[in-house]
C-alpha cells in the first residue's frame, strides 16, 4: 500500500500555484485530523484494503504539511499504523516550507515517524523568493537542513524552480551550486507554468511579466542536468535527481502505476482497476466526512487504450523508458534518429533532449 495524505493548509498562496490549498492563519489541526482518520477507517470496504496489506509509503504532501502540529502528524501515523503494518523500510516523506523547520519540529516529525523530509526552497534568491509569494528568505533553507541534519534525517530533499521571467534575472547556476553545497540527498526540478486563476496568470494577461522563452527553458533545464551528473547525482525521471539509493519511492510508484491510496481534500487514489478523487475543498471535504455523506468528487475506471497511453507517459518519463513494443516501430525509429530516445534490450528510453519533447512524443503516438 502506497499512501498519500493531502494537507492543504497554506499561509499564503504562491503566486504560481493552482494546488488545491486552504489558506488559513491558523491551521485547524483536530478538525483535519478526525476527517483524514474517518476516510482512513473507511476503507475497510474497499479492495484495496485485503488486497495491500503492507504500508511501503506514506507522503504528507500539501498545501503545506509541515503547517501540521507534529502531534498530529503522530496520530495520524499511529492511526494507519493501527490498522495496517508500517513496514520497517516504509519511506515516510514530509512536504515542509524551510521556515517550518527547526530542531524541535524536525525532532519531533522524526519521532513521530517520518524519515524524509520534502524542502519547497525553490529558490535562493529573495527576490525571487518575495515574488513567488513564498513565506521564507534564502537563509532558512540551509537553516532547515541544518536542523534536519540535527533532528536524525538522513534523506533530504530540495525542490527548485526553473524558467522564470527574465526580468527577474535569476541566476539559474548560482541556484543549482547554493542547493548542492548543503549535500542533499536528493532534488527535484520543476519547469514554471503558467496556471489559469492564479496571480502570476493575471499578471501574465496585464503584461506585467512574460514567459522566458523556450530557448531559455530548454538551456537551464540541460545546465542542470549536466550539474547533477556532475555532482554524481542520476536524473532518474524527468523532473528528478537523486544520489544512489534515494530515489523518491512513493512518486516512483506512480510512475510505475501501482495502486494508491489518497486521503484529504482533492486527495486521488487508484486501485483495482479503478480511480477516484475527493472533494477539493477543505470545508466542502470536512462536513461531507462529518455528516457521513460521500466525499468523492468522481469515480472513473479508464478503458484500455487510456490505460496504454498512460503506461506510456508515465513510463518514457523515467530512466527505465517503457518496453518497446509501447512505441510503434517507426516512431521509436524517428525519435532515436533525433537523439531523443535510445531503444536497447527491449525498451525505448527518452533522453534528456527527449524529455523536453515528451508531450509531444506522446501525442504523436
Amino acid at each position: 500500500m502506497h499512501l498519500y495524505v493531502h494537507v492543504p493548509f497554506c499561509a499564503r498562496r504562491c503566486s504560481y500555484c493552482d494546488f488545491a490549498i486552504a489558506v488559513r492563519e491558523k491551521t485547524p489541526a483536530a478538525e483535519y485530523v478526525a476527517a483524514v482518520s474517518r476516510e482512513w477507517q473507511s476503507r475497510r470496504a474497499h479492495p484495496a484494503w485485503t488486497d495491500s496489506p503492507v504500508v511501503e509509503t506514506i507522503y504528507f504532501g500539501g498545501g503545506t504539511p509541515s503547517r501540521l502540529p507534529p502531534a498530529q502528524l503522530g496520530t495520524l501515523i499511529a492511526t494507519v499504523s493501527a490498522d495496517r503494518p508500517v513496514a520497517p523500510t516504509a519511506e515516510i516523506t514530509l512536504e515542509a516550507n524551510p521556515d517550518d523547520v527547526t530542531e524541535e519540529a524536525a525532532g519531533a516529525w522524526r519521532e513521530a515517524g517520518v524519515n524524509r523530509l520534502s524542502l519547497g526552497a525553490q529558490s535562493f534568491d529573495d527576490a525571487v523568493l518575495r515574488w513567488m509569494h513564498r513565506t521564507h528568505d534564502s537563509r532558512a533553507i540551509p537553516a532547515a537542513v541544518a536542523a534536519a541534519r540535527t533532528a536524525g534525517f538522513g534523506d533530504v530533499s530540495v525542490d527548485l524552480i526553473f524558467g522564470l521571467p527574465a526580468e527577474l534575472e535569476r541566476d539559474w547556476a548560482r541556484d543549482l551550486a547554493c542547493a548542492l553545497a548543503l549535500e542533499p540527498e536528493h532534488l527535484s526540478l520543476y519547469g514554471l507554468t503558467t496556471e489559469a486563476g492564479t496571480p502570476l496568470a493575471r499578471w501574465t494577461e496585464r503584461g506585467e511579466t512574460r514567459p522566458v522563452s523556450e530557448q531559455c527553458y530548454a538551456a537551464e533545464y540541460l545546465a542542470a542536468h549536466e550539474v547533477l551528473g556532475r555532482a554524481g547525482f542520476e536524473h532518474y525521471e524527468v523532473s528528478n535527481a537523486a544520489r544512489p539509493g534515494h530515489r523518491a519511492r512513493h512518486n516512483s510508484a506512480y510512475w510505475t502505476r501501482a495502486s494508491y491510496l489518497g486521503l484529504g481534500p482533492s486527495a486521488h487514489s487508484a486501485a483495482t482497476g479503478e480511480r477516484w478523487w475527493n472533494i477539493r475543498d477543505w470545508t466542502a471535504y470536512a462536513r461531507a466526512v462529518e455528516s457521513g455523506a460521500d466525499w468523492v468528487a468522481a469515480r472513473e475506471r479508464p478503458a484500455a487504450e487510456a490505460v496504454r497511453l498512460e503506461e506510456l507517459y508515465l513510463g518514457l518519463r523515467t530512466a527505465e523508458g517503457v518496453r518497446a513494443e509501447l512505441v510503434p516501430e517507426a516512431a521509436a525509429g524517428a525519435w532515436c534518429r533525433e537523439g531523443w530516445a535510445v531503444s536497447a534490450d527491449g525498451r525505448v528510453k527518452l533522453t534528456v533532449e527527449g524529455w523536453l519533447r515528451l508531450d509531444a512524443l506522446v501525442a504523436s503516438v
